[in-house]
């Protein structure tokens, strides 16, 4: 039997199992975001060529999935204005922001740049540079980590969409936030050999994660949440081991309230699955992103759908690099396999989506042309 659904709808049933008229469709971070064309800071590449047409059909066409947060606001007694200082400069087609702790008669600094033309920073010295530095991060009082969260502009976002979608909450796990402190190399060092110590960072950030997390849950239950931090114990940077250890240990508490709540966590983990994803199942997420195809990923999208179960909704699985890249028919009979695998499991639990988006100033004419053809076929799938 034939139905119809709008995209609030159709999301919803997806995330519940429900049957649907078809699958969803999201470009992630396009629609996840809101991209202002007509912002003229230099720095948004969203005002460049193409960007105003690739907008307008995330928002008019695709199932809009808005990727919100909580405001914090530091309680009474957190410290943080008296330690934490932050300084922004432009120098020509460069952005860098520096944060500066002061610990003590110690110091923490950081440092990002974002380039004019790219929609993204990079951190040029990390927060923490070795183990004599994490030492003194954990020195830091907890009432440095106390924040009261709103979540009235989680609300207006959702009343904004309307039919057009969902608002999703997102949360950085303790994984996440732990790593983030270091550059790559020094993270993976200090989770090999320093454990004792990666544990005690671990718990410290645990404790106000789980506040936000529970804050956001008693005062806006039941919606989709997405989970970030998984990939940073995955292959290739870490043994499958201590992905239980400092993913699940951690994580495991966030997914459980949320479900509690009557919400949705959603895990994202980037990269290779195969040794991780008995454990991801274990933690029972009720939705798992990008699900990246080989080389970029270990496992197609078939694979990871019947081994995770039908219980988890599947969001991905096109590389970003396939839709800047592939020729249109070639990157159609591409979004046809994507959703033929992802959408065999009872005509259920899956959206098309690409695993990242693109973050230059122009938009190509085939790249507009791909992301079309995602909207076009999963329009004409029907049930």
């Amino acid at each position: 039997m034939s139905m119809s659904m709008n995209r609030r709808q159709r999301l919803m049933a997806t995330l519940r199992g429900e049957p649907v008229d078809r699958p969803a469709v999201s470009f992630y971070e396009i629609g996840g975001w809101i991209l202002d064309p007509d912002d003229p800071d230099p720095f948004n590449v969203y005002n460049g060529p193409g960007w105003r047409e690739l907008i307008q059909l995330a928002e008019s066409a695709t199932d809009l999935i808005r990727m919100v947060t909580p405001e914090a606001h530091p309680t009474s007694d957190n410290p943080v204005d008296t330690i934490r200082h932050i300084e922004t400069i432009d120098q020509e087609d460069k952005r860098f922001t520096r944060t500066v702790l002061q610990v003590g008669n110690k110091t923490l600094s950081s440092t990002t740049r974002r380039d004019r033309d790219v929609a993204t920073s990079w951190t040029i010295e990390p927060l923490l540079k070795g183990p004599e530095d994490l030492d003194l991060y954990l020195s830091l009082p907890a009432e440095f980590f106390a924040y009261t969260y709103d979540v009235v502009p989680l609300q207006k976002a959702e009343e904004a969409l309307g039919d057009a979608g969902i608002v999703m909450v997102d949360v950085a796990d303790p994984l996440c936030r732990a790593a983030s402190l270091f550059d790559l190399e020094t993270y993976t060092i200090v989770a090999l050999t320093e454990p004792l110590r990666f544990h005690a960072l671990l718990e410290k950030l645990a404790v106000s994660t789980y506040a936000m997390v529970t804050a956001v849950c008693e005062r806006f239950p039941g919606r989709l949440w997405r989970i970030v931090g998984s990939e940073y114990a995955s292959d290739p940077l870490l043994p499958p081991r201590l992905y239980r250890e400092y993913e699940v240990r951690y994580t495991q508490p966030i997914v459980t309230t949320i479900q509690q709540s009557g919400g949705f966590a959603r895990l994202h983990s980037h990269g290779r699955l195969r040794r991780i994803l008995s454990d991801i199942a274990e933690m029972g997420p009720d939705g798992l992103d990008p699900i990246e195809p080989p080389p970029q990923g270990d496992m197609t999208l078939q694979e990871v759908g019947a081994r995770i179960g039908s219980q988890t909704v599947l969001f991905g699985n096109i590389e970003v690099s396939e839709l800047q890249q592939m020729a249109p028919e070639a990157f159609e009979m591409r979004v046809r396999k994507a959703v033929r695998q992802g959408f065999a499991r009872d005509r259920r639990g899956f959206v098309l989506m690409p695993t990242s988006c693109p973050y230059g100033r122009t938009v190509s004419k085939r790249l507009l042309q791909n992301y079309e053809t995602m909207v076009r076929v999963v329009e004409a799938w029907r049930v």
